[in-house]
């Protein structure tokens, strides 16, 4: 179990994204998809003084004042960063005061804040290192050897027999900050229990990463 002071909720966000440029501060259905996620922190029931936005451009910068976070100050080197090196990407794992992070992904407009408080106090009372949301899938699947992968409850092809399987949602994150400076991002997925699952209905997992994901959901 953690103690709460020690959990701090970070949103990471740049303008420089090649797939999509600037999405974070363009119109989405009237506002911005950063707007949009500080808004629903800001309505949470996790202290103010644990949120923090971690953010370079001077738009960023200014459009996060208005919300009751904390704001790091982040590198032109850490926001162009493709994440080649851990400790770029993340440089704010030894300069804020707290030793876990929740990791919210500000491009899923869809997540809702019932499911970032329940991930977040989750984590806060799990012993696991990590915590990752995942999507349970109930589907078909096989590995690139054609192997067939889904576990049947009855030899039927029919997707009500199928045993789901957990797809990263890409939403939501936790870590421990210190392991973040071994190069360690949430924790060891090949020991059992390390990094806890977390499942996250899927409808809320739309992950905003190309121009035409931000259109089809309402971005302009």
């Amino acid at each position: 179990m953690k103690d709460i002071k020690d959990v701090a909720i970070i949103v990471q966000a740049r303008l420089s994204s090649q797939r999509c440029p600037r999405k974070m501060i363009r119109n989405f259905n009237g506002k911005t998809l950063m707007d949009i996620c500080l808004s629903k922190l800001e309505s949470s029931t996790i202290p103010n003084k644990n949120m923090w936005v971690s953010v370079y451009e001077k738009e960023l910068v200014e459009l996060c004042r208005q919300y009751p976070v904390n704001v790091f100050h982040r590198s032109k080197r850490s926001a162009m960063s493709e994440g080649d090196k851990m400790t770029d990407i993340y440089e704010w794992w030894n300069k804020i005061p707290h030793n876990y992070i929740v990791m919210v992904n500000a491009c899923a407009p869809f997540l809702t804040i019932k499911t970032i408080e329940r991930f977040f106090f989750q984590y806060c009372n799990s012993a696991a290192n990590g915590m990752f949301g995942v999507i349970e899938k109930q589907n078909y699947f096989w590995n690139d050897q054609d192997e067939f992968l889904t576990p049947l409850t009855q030899p039927i092809m029919n997707t009500k027999y199928a045993k789901p399987i957990k797809e990263a949602a890409h939403c939501l994150y936790a870590s421990k900050t210190h392991s973040i400076g071994e190069g360690v991002w949430m924790g060891d997925f090949n020991t059992p229990k390390d990094i806890e699952l977390f499942s996250i209905p899927e409808q809320e997992c739309f992950d905003i990463d190309y121009e035409w994901q931000f259109k089809l959901a309402g971005g302009k």
